[in-house]
Protein backbone atom coordinates (compact mmCIF):
# COMPACT_ATOMS: atom_id res chain seq x y z
CA UNK A 1 0.00 0.00 0.00
CA UNK A 2 1.39 3.40 -1.01
CA UNK A 3 0.71 6.77 0.58
CA UNK A 4 -0.53 9.23 -2.04
CA UNK A 5 -0.99 12.97 -1.73
CA UNK A 6 -3.60 14.77 -3.83
CA UNK A 7 -3.41 18.55 -3.40
CA UNK A 8 -6.47 20.42 -4.64
CA UNK A 9 -7.57 24.05 -4.59
CA UNK A 10 -10.18 25.13 -2.07
CA UNK A 11 -12.65 25.35 -4.95
CA UNK A 12 -13.15 24.69 -8.66
CA UNK A 13 -11.08 21.53 -9.19
CA UNK A 14 -12.27 19.09 -11.82
CA UNK A 15 -14.49 16.44 -10.17
CA UNK A 16 -13.71 13.66 -12.63
CA UNK A 17 -9.94 13.94 -12.46
CA UNK A 18 -9.95 13.92 -8.67
CA UNK A 19 -12.75 11.47 -7.89
CA UNK A 20 -11.95 8.80 -10.48
CA UNK A 21 -8.32 8.79 -9.38
CA UNK A 22 -9.32 8.63 -5.72
CA UNK A 23 -11.63 5.68 -6.39
CA UNK A 24 -9.10 3.72 -8.44
CA UNK A 25 -6.33 4.23 -5.89
CA UNK A 26 -8.54 3.40 -2.92
CA UNK A 27 -9.89 0.25 -4.59
CA UNK A 28 -6.30 -0.87 -5.15
CA UNK A 29 -5.39 -0.45 -1.52
CA UNK A 30 -3.56 2.87 -1.47
CA UNK A 31 -3.98 5.47 1.27
CA UNK A 32 -4.99 8.84 -0.18
CA UNK A 33 -4.52 12.13 1.65
CA UNK A 34 -6.02 15.37 0.40
CA UNK A 35 -4.64 18.84 1.01
CA UNK A 36 -6.19 22.25 0.33
CA UNK A 37 -4.76 25.72 0.64
CA UNK A 38 -6.79 26.65 3.74
CA UNK A 39 -7.30 23.19 5.21
CA UNK A 40 -11.03 23.49 4.54
CA UNK A 41 -12.91 20.80 2.64
CA UNK A 42 -12.42 21.34 -1.08
CA UNK A 43 -15.27 22.03 -3.49
CA UNK A 44 -15.24 21.03 -7.13
CA UNK A 45 -16.40 23.24 -9.96
CA UNK A 46 -20.15 22.72 -9.58
CA UNK A 47 -20.77 23.28 -13.28
CA UNK A 48 -18.49 20.35 -14.08
CA UNK A 49 -20.25 18.22 -11.44
CA UNK A 50 -23.79 18.78 -12.68
CA UNK A 51 -23.29 19.96 -16.25
CA UNK A 52 -25.76 22.75 -15.51
CA UNK A 53 -24.76 26.24 -16.51
CA UNK A 54 -23.21 25.50 -19.89
CA UNK A 55 -26.33 25.79 -22.05
CA UNK A 56 -28.09 28.84 -23.48
CA UNK A 57 -31.16 28.09 -21.38
CA UNK A 58 -29.24 27.54 -18.12
CA UNK A 59 -30.96 30.44 -16.36
CA UNK A 60 -34.48 29.36 -17.29
CA UNK A 61 -36.37 27.56 -14.48
CA UNK A 62 -37.07 23.89 -15.23
CA UNK A 63 -35.16 24.03 -18.54
CA UNK A 64 -31.92 24.45 -16.61
CA UNK A 65 -32.10 20.77 -15.67
CA UNK A 66 -31.58 19.72 -19.27
CA UNK A 67 -27.88 19.77 -19.99
CA UNK A 68 -26.80 19.40 -23.59
CA UNK A 69 -23.39 21.07 -23.74
CA UNK A 70 -22.99 20.19 -20.07
CA UNK A 71 -23.42 16.51 -20.80
CA UNK A 72 -20.43 16.68 -23.16
CA UNK A 73 -18.06 18.83 -21.12
CA UNK A 74 -19.08 17.98 -17.57
CA UNK A 75 -18.70 14.83 -15.48
CA UNK A 76 -20.51 11.73 -16.72
CA UNK A 77 -22.61 9.41 -14.57
CA UNK A 78 -19.64 7.30 -13.50
CA UNK A 79 -17.63 10.34 -12.44
CA UNK A 80 -20.57 11.86 -10.56
CA UNK A 81 -21.01 8.62 -8.63
CA UNK A 82 -17.30 8.59 -7.75
CA UNK A 83 -17.48 12.23 -6.69
CA UNK A 84 -20.52 11.61 -4.46
CA UNK A 85 -18.68 8.78 -2.73
CA UNK A 86 -15.47 10.80 -2.39
CA UNK A 87 -17.04 13.86 -0.74
CA UNK A 88 -18.60 11.55 1.84
CA UNK A 89 -15.24 9.96 2.65
CA UNK A 90 -13.69 10.91 5.99
CA UNK A 91 -10.24 11.45 4.44
CA UNK A 92 -11.60 13.91 1.93
CA UNK A 93 -13.47 15.75 4.67
CA UNK A 94 -10.33 16.18 6.77
CA UNK A 95 -7.72 17.63 4.40
CA UNK A 96 -4.35 18.96 5.45
CA UNK A 97 -3.07 22.41 4.54
CA UNK A 98 -0.71 22.66 1.60
CA UNK A 99 1.87 24.33 3.80
CA UNK A 100 1.82 21.49 6.32
CA UNK A 101 2.67 18.55 4.09
CA UNK A 102 6.13 17.27 3.22
CA UNK A 103 7.19 15.02 0.38
CA UNK A 104 8.84 12.52 2.72
CA UNK A 105 5.42 11.73 4.25
CA UNK A 106 4.21 10.22 0.98
CA UNK A 107 5.15 7.76 -1.73
CA UNK A 108 3.45 9.46 -4.66
CA UNK A 109 1.88 12.73 -5.82
CA UNK A 110 -1.15 13.27 -8.04
CA UNK A 111 -1.80 16.68 -9.61
CA UNK A 112 -5.37 17.07 -10.88
CA UNK A 113 -6.66 19.92 -12.99
CA UNK A 114 -9.60 22.23 -13.40
CA UNK A 115 -10.00 25.34 -15.50
CA UNK A 116 -12.18 27.88 -13.72
CA UNK A 117 -9.85 30.77 -12.95
CA UNK A 118 -11.52 31.86 -9.70
CA UNK A 119 -10.40 28.78 -7.80
CA UNK A 120 -7.63 27.31 -9.92
CA UNK A 121 -5.19 30.19 -10.11
CA UNK A 122 -4.15 29.97 -6.46
CA UNK A 123 -3.37 26.29 -7.03
CA UNK A 124 -1.47 26.80 -10.27
CA UNK A 125 0.50 29.76 -8.92
CA UNK A 126 1.30 28.38 -5.45
CA UNK A 127 5.02 28.49 -4.54
CA UNK A 128 4.23 26.00 -1.77
CA UNK A 129 2.92 23.41 -4.21
CA UNK A 130 5.65 24.12 -6.73
CA UNK A 131 8.32 23.37 -4.11
CA UNK A 132 6.45 20.19 -3.22
CA UNK A 133 6.42 19.06 -6.85
CA UNK A 134 10.19 19.64 -7.07
CA UNK A 135 10.74 17.56 -3.93
CA UNK A 136 8.72 14.61 -5.26
CA UNK A 137 10.33 14.70 -8.68
CA UNK A 138 13.85 14.94 -7.32
CA UNK A 139 13.18 12.07 -4.93
CA UNK A 140 12.21 9.88 -7.86
CA UNK A 141 8.75 9.24 -6.44
CA UNK A 142 5.85 8.63 -8.85
CA UNK A 143 4.19 11.88 -9.92
CA UNK A 144 1.11 11.94 -12.13
CA UNK A 145 -0.49 15.07 -13.58
CA UNK A 146 -3.53 15.64 -15.76
CA UNK A 147 -4.90 18.61 -17.69
CA UNK A 148 -4.04 21.88 -15.86
CA UNK A 149 -2.20 19.83 -13.24
CA UNK A 150 0.61 19.55 -15.79
CA UNK A 151 0.82 23.34 -15.81
CA UNK A 152 1.55 23.28 -12.07
CA UNK A 153 4.36 20.81 -12.74
CA UNK A 154 5.70 22.93 -15.59
CA UNK A 155 5.85 25.97 -13.30
CA UNK A 156 7.78 24.07 -10.64
CA UNK A 157 11.36 25.29 -10.96
CA UNK A 158 14.20 23.19 -9.56
CA UNK A 159 16.52 25.66 -7.77
CA UNK A 160 19.49 23.43 -8.58
CA UNK A 161 19.02 23.94 -12.32
CA UNK A 162 16.86 27.03 -12.57
CA UNK A 163 14.62 25.10 -14.94
CA UNK A 164 11.23 23.42 -14.77
CA UNK A 165 11.13 19.88 -13.42
CA UNK A 166 9.66 18.98 -16.81
CA UNK A 167 12.71 20.28 -18.67
CA UNK A 168 14.13 17.21 -20.38
CA UNK A 169 10.91 15.24 -19.85
CA UNK A 170 8.22 14.16 -22.26
CA UNK A 171 4.68 15.13 -21.34
CA UNK A 172 1.18 15.75 -22.54
CA UNK A 173 -1.48 18.04 -21.09
CA UNK A 174 -4.72 19.69 -22.14
CA UNK A 175 -4.01 20.45 -25.79
CA UNK A 176 -4.75 23.80 -27.39
CA UNK A 177 -7.11 22.04 -29.78
CA UNK A 178 -9.14 20.72 -26.83
CA UNK A 179 -8.99 23.98 -24.89
CA UNK A 180 -9.92 26.08 -27.92
CA UNK A 181 -12.88 23.84 -28.80
CA UNK A 182 -14.34 23.97 -25.29
CA UNK A 183 -13.72 27.73 -25.10
CA UNK A 184 -15.39 28.29 -28.48
CA UNK A 185 -18.46 26.29 -27.47
CA UNK A 186 -18.62 28.06 -24.12
CA UNK A 187 -18.49 31.51 -25.65
CA UNK A 188 -21.73 30.67 -27.44
CA UNK A 189 -23.58 28.49 -24.95
CA UNK A 190 -22.45 30.48 -21.88
CA UNK A 191 -22.34 33.87 -23.57
CA UNK A 192 -22.74 35.79 -20.29
CA UNK A 193 -19.45 34.31 -19.08
CA UNK A 194 -17.60 33.74 -22.38
CA UNK A 195 -14.18 32.97 -20.94
CA UNK A 196 -15.34 30.40 -18.39
CA UNK A 197 -13.19 27.69 -19.98
CA UNK A 198 -9.97 29.71 -20.19
CA UNK A 199 -7.92 30.01 -17.01
CA UNK A 200 -5.53 32.51 -18.59
CA UNK A 201 -6.22 34.78 -21.56
CA UNK A 202 -3.75 36.28 -24.00
CA UNK A 203 -2.69 39.89 -23.58
CA UNK A 204 -2.54 42.41 -26.41
CA UNK A 205 0.08 41.39 -28.93
CA UNK A 206 0.22 37.73 -27.91
CA UNK A 207 -0.78 35.19 -30.58
CA UNK A 208 -3.90 33.04 -30.12
CA UNK A 209 -3.24 30.19 -27.72
CA UNK A 210 -0.08 31.74 -26.25
CA UNK A 211 -1.50 31.39 -22.73
CA UNK A 212 -3.02 27.97 -23.34
CA UNK A 213 -1.92 25.04 -21.20
CA UNK A 214 -0.15 23.40 -24.13
CA UNK A 215 1.79 26.53 -25.06
CA UNK A 216 2.97 27.35 -21.56
CA UNK A 217 3.93 23.76 -20.78
CA UNK A 218 5.81 23.53 -24.09
CA UNK A 219 7.80 26.67 -23.25
CA UNK A 220 9.06 24.92 -20.09
CA UNK A 221 10.38 21.88 -21.97
CA UNK A 222 13.84 21.28 -23.36
CA UNK A 223 12.40 20.69 -26.82
CA UNK A 224 8.96 21.53 -28.23
CA UNK A 225 8.78 17.97 -29.57
CA UNK A 226 8.75 16.74 -25.97
CA UNK A 227 5.10 17.83 -25.78
CA UNK A 228 3.18 14.80 -26.99
CA UNK A 229 -0.22 14.51 -28.61
CA UNK A 230 -1.98 11.47 -30.06
CA UNK A 231 0.00 10.20 -33.10
CA UNK A 232 -1.90 10.35 -36.38
CA UNK A 233 -1.26 6.64 -36.91
CA UNK A 234 -2.76 5.62 -33.58
CA UNK A 235 -5.29 2.83 -34.09
CA UNK A 236 -7.86 4.78 -32.05
CA UNK A 237 -6.95 8.29 -33.15
CA UNK A 238 -10.55 9.45 -33.64
CA UNK A 239 -11.74 8.09 -30.31
CA UNK A 240 -8.82 9.75 -28.55
CA UNK A 241 -9.25 13.15 -30.19
CA UNK A 242 -12.94 13.72 -30.92
CA UNK A 243 -13.63 14.96 -27.38
CA UNK A 244 -16.68 12.74 -26.88
CA UNK A 245 -15.43 9.28 -25.90
CA UNK A 246 -14.00 8.86 -22.40
CA UNK A 247 -12.14 5.92 -20.98
CA UNK A 248 -13.80 3.61 -18.47
CA UNK A 249 -12.85 0.89 -16.03
CA UNK A 250 -12.68 -1.58 -18.93
CA UNK A 251 -11.93 0.55 -22.00
CA UNK A 252 -8.67 2.46 -22.41
CA UNK A 253 -9.01 3.09 -26.14
CA UNK A 254 -10.10 6.76 -25.85
CA UNK A 255 -7.25 7.61 -23.45
CA UNK A 256 -3.79 9.03 -24.08
CA UNK A 257 -1.15 8.85 -21.34
CA UNK A 258 2.54 9.69 -21.56
CA UNK A 259 5.06 8.01 -19.24
CA UNK A 260 8.61 9.25 -18.70
CA UNK A 261 10.41 7.61 -15.81
CA UNK A 262 8.64 8.40 -12.55
CA UNK A 263 6.45 10.99 -14.27
CA UNK A 264 3.07 10.32 -15.93
CA UNK A 265 0.74 12.77 -17.66
CA UNK A 266 -2.63 12.91 -19.38
CA UNK A 267 -4.78 15.46 -21.18
CA UNK A 268 -8.32 15.73 -19.83
CA UNK A 269 -11.00 13.94 -17.74
CA UNK A 270 -11.46 11.42 -20.54
CA UNK A 271 -8.04 9.96 -19.68
CA UNK A 272 -8.61 9.73 -15.91
CA UNK A 273 -9.21 5.99 -15.47
CA UNK A 274 -6.18 5.03 -17.53
CA UNK A 275 -3.86 7.52 -15.88
CA UNK A 276 -4.96 6.34 -12.43
CA UNK A 277 -4.33 2.70 -13.30
CA UNK A 278 -0.89 3.44 -14.71
CA UNK A 279 -0.13 5.54 -11.63
CA UNK A 280 -1.13 2.56 -9.49
CA UNK A 281 1.33 0.41 -11.45
CA UNK A 282 4.11 2.93 -10.80
CA UNK A 283 3.29 2.99 -7.09
CA UNK A 284 3.37 -0.81 -6.90
CA UNK A 285 6.81 -0.82 -8.49
CA UNK A 286 8.26 1.15 -5.59
CA UNK A 287 10.86 -0.81 -3.57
Amino acid sequence: MARVLIPIPDRDFDPTEVAITWRVLRERGHAVTFATESGAVGRADEIMVTGRGLDLWSGVPLLERFALVGSLLGANEDARAAYAAMIDDSKFRAPKKWARVEADEFDGLFLPGGHRAAGMRSYLESPVLQRLVVAFMNAGKPVAAICHGVLLAARSIDPATGKSVLHGRKTTALTWRQEKLAWTIGRISRFWDPHYYRTYLESAGEPPGYMSVEAEVTRALADADDFKDVPLNDDYYKRKTQGIARDTTIDETPAFVVEDGNYLSARWPGDAHTLARKFDTALRALP
